[in-house]
Order: structure tokens, then C-alpha cells, then sequence
């Protein structure tokens, strides 16, 4: 008895000190799967039995996304012993797809797994947690979070300005530009285009004349193919094969600059946070580490076949956006940025932090990793 409990101790130990190093950016703990020896030490623990539901916003279709909540939960339960289970429910369920902060925020729910910029309109400030049009690649919004302060500001804003917690907890890399019933040759033709895109990318399309809407993901297929939008971005081609948006859209375009690295989050009402023991509270940091390795590593193991399919079905024209318009959206996202900074006290202080972390991370890789990937990617 007393070697149990001297093994359920040091496993306790263990536990939080590894969740406790990423929670203090000192370093990233390692992602194995939980030990037999974990699982019966937090049964032997005393620890409480809690059992949660998890509202998200996202269809169960979409393995990924919702999978990455899915992932999330099951590593909860199974670094606690079984003793703490989160139930993972679709948009709709819940609450509608797009108000999951909300309902964590009232207390209606205790956690969420959603995509922090889809609540700008609460506070630009939100869309730091997502993405930013023409900012942080996947790497480099996790090196923001985890080594920048990034986390640690959002955090303390998400405390003083909702009452919640959040934990990158996912990221679908690189998106592409989405799905269009009709050819953009110039900047003309995005004049009074009616296209479902969120965050403070629909913000830079309305500059461009674009009338957007936003929808949440299982709404998207039948909007676009009824004719009630003209173009729909989602994620990228395993997500959109999934969604038959090529069934409903001819051209698809490249790259997503409105969302060059997104990351997902799971987000916790703040008073269920404090009441939660300390080890409940390292193994959800644990757990949304994980899944946000997890999600990342999936799309990128998925996108390639998944995007080859896409083009040897035919009918499908494979484009880029053209020069005027990036330039004109670079140009707007900028403007807006400005706008915000000088309106949001709030907003001013977390882009000057993200800026000079952006401007430094993407020189480096600008010289590095940029023109390795374009030599390696000659004539593929």
C-alpha cells in the first residue's frame, strides 16, 4: 500500500510538472500517451469525479476540427483516470456554432472548443487567438503563444474582459482561398461578391466591396449551392472534399491570406476553472498542447491526397488570387489595423507586441525556410 502510494505521488509529480513547464513557456512537454501508472494514480488519488459538456462549433463530419475536440477530451480522461470526462457535442447542440464563447462566458457552459475570432465582434481582440490576414504561419502563432507572451496577454485579457481561460487547442495550418461560382481575374470582380468569411478577414473583403456573411461550417454547402452566396472559404481540401464544396463551386483559389496559420481554442468559464484541483488544471493544459499538435499534424497528412482527388475528379480550375488583389487586401488589413490600435487600448497593446514578433519570426523564415520550400517545390 504505502509503495502505491508513493507511485501515485511521484506520477502526480510528474504530471504537473510537465504541464507546469508549458504553462510557463519554459519548455514544451513531452506529448506520450498517458501511462497505466498515471491513470492509477489519479484513481488512487481522492481527486473528484467531474463530468462536463463541451459545446463546439463544429459538425461532427469534420474528424478533424471536431476530432481535435474529441482529442482534447479523450486525453483528459485519460490523464485523470477516468475521473474527469469531458462530453464533446456538435454546433447546435449546445449552443449555435457561432456562440460558443457566449455560453462559456454566461456560465451556461463550462467549456467550449471554437474560433476565437469568430467573436470580433465582442472585441477585435479576439481574432489574435485565431488569426490575423497577412500574419502568423501554424509555427509561428505557436511560437507567438508559447515563447512570444502572446498566450499570456490573451489570457489576461480573456480574464479581465469575458470571465473564461482559453488554451490553444488546435490549428488547421495554411487555409486555402475558398471556393468561387465565378472567375476573379482583377480586383473589379470582387465588387458586390456575396462570400461567407469570418473573422477580421471579412472585415478586410467588406473594403474590397465584398458583401460577407457568416456561417457556420454545416450551413455552408447548401448556401452556396442555392445561389445564396457567390464564394465560401472554410479550411482547406480535405475539410472542403468532405463539405462537397466542388460540387457546388467551379474555381478554387489560393492561398488563404486571411488565415495563414488559424489556431483553435478551448475555452473555459473562469469561476469553473478555480474550482477545478490544480492537477485537473495541468492536464487540461497538457491536453490542449497536445491537440493543438495533433489537429496540425492531421491536415497536413490529409490535405495532400485529399487536394490530388479534388483535381483528378475535373471540373475544378486551381488559381491564384491575382497581384491587385493581395495588394489591396494587404493594404486594407493594414489600414484596419491602424483603425483598431487607435480606437482599442486594448487591441494597440497586443498587435505592438504581435508586430515585432511577426516582423522578426517571418524575416527569419523569409531567409530560411521560404526559399528552401521554393527550391524543393520547383516543378512539383
Amino acid at each position: 500500500m504505502e509503495r502505491r502510494r508513493f507511485l501515485g505521488l511521484a506520477a502526480k509529480g510528474a504530471l504537473g510538472a510537465a504541464a507546469l513547464g508549458l504553462a510557463g513557456c519554459q519548455q514544451v512537454p513531452g506529448a506520450a500517451p498517458a501511462s497505466q501508472l498515471q491513470a492509477e494514480a489519479a484513481a488512487d488519488s481522492g481527486l473528484p469525479e467531474i463530468s462536463w459538456q463541451m459545446a463546439t462549433s463544429w459538425p461532427p463530419s469534420l474528424d478533424t476540427i471536431f476530432g481535435g475536440a474529441q482529442v482534447f477530451a479523450d486525453r483528459v480522461a485519460a490523464m485523470s483516470g477516468g475521473k474527469f470526462r469531458i462530453d464533446v457535442r456538435a454546433a447546435g447542440e449546445l449552443a449555435p456554432g457561432l456562440e460558443v464563447l457566449n455560453v462559456v462566458e454566461e456560465g451556461a457552459v463550462p467549456i467550449g472548443h471554437t474560433a476565437s475570432y469568430y467573436y470580433v465582434g465582442k472585441s477585435p481582440v479576439t481574432a489574435f487567438g485565431t488569426a490575423l490576414p497577412f500574419g502568423l504561419t501554424a509555427r509561428q502563432n505557436n511560437a507567438w503563444f508559447y515563447e512570444g507572451g502572446g498566450l499570456a496577454m490573451l489570457q489576461e485579457f480573456y480574464r479581465e474582459r469575458f470571465g473564461v481561460i482559453q488554451f490553444p487547442a488546435g490549428n488547421t495550418g495554411v487555409q486555402m482561398g475558398g471556393w468561387f461560382n465565378k472567375e476573379i481575374q482583377s480586383l473589379a470582380d470582387m465588387q458586390g461578391l456575396k462570400m461567407r468569411i469570418p473573422g477580421l478577414g471579412a472585415k478586410v473583403m467588406d473594403r474590397l466591396g465584398v458583401l460577407v456573411q457568416v456561417l457556420p461550417g454545416g450551413e455552408i454547402f447548401q448556401a452556396l449551392q442555392t445561389g445564396a452566396i457567390d464564394a465560401a472559404e472554410w479550411v482547406g481540401p480535405y475539410d472542403d472534399q468532405k463539405l462537397s464544396f466542388h460540387k457546388a463551386a467551379q474555381f478554387y483559389y489560393y492561398p488563404g491570406w486571411w488565415e495563414p496559420g488559424p489556431a483553435l481554442e478551448v475555452q473555459i468559464n473562469l469561476q469553473e476553472w478555480e474550482a477545478l484541483p490544480e492537477i485537473y488544471q495541468e492536464i487540461i493544459k497538457t491536453a490542449a498542447f497536445e491537440a493543438n499538435m495533433i489537429m496540425l499534424a492531421r491536415y497536413d497528412a490529409k490535405n495532400p491526397a485529399a487536394l490530388k482527388q479534388l483535381l483528378e475528379e475535373g471540373g475544378i480550375t486551381l488559381l491564384p488570387f491575382p497581384d491587385d488583389v493581395m495588394k489591396a487586401a494587404e493594404e486594407a488589413a493594414f489600414e484596419l489595423f491602424d483603425e483598431f490600435s487607435a480606437q482599442d487600448a486594448d487591441f494597440a497593446a497586443v498587435f505592438k507586441e504581435w508586430l515585432a514578433f511577426r516582423d522578426a519570426i517571418q524575416g527569419w523564415h523569409g531567409l530560411a525556410e521560404t526559399a528552401y520550400l521554393e527550391y524543393v517545390g520547383q516543378d512539383r
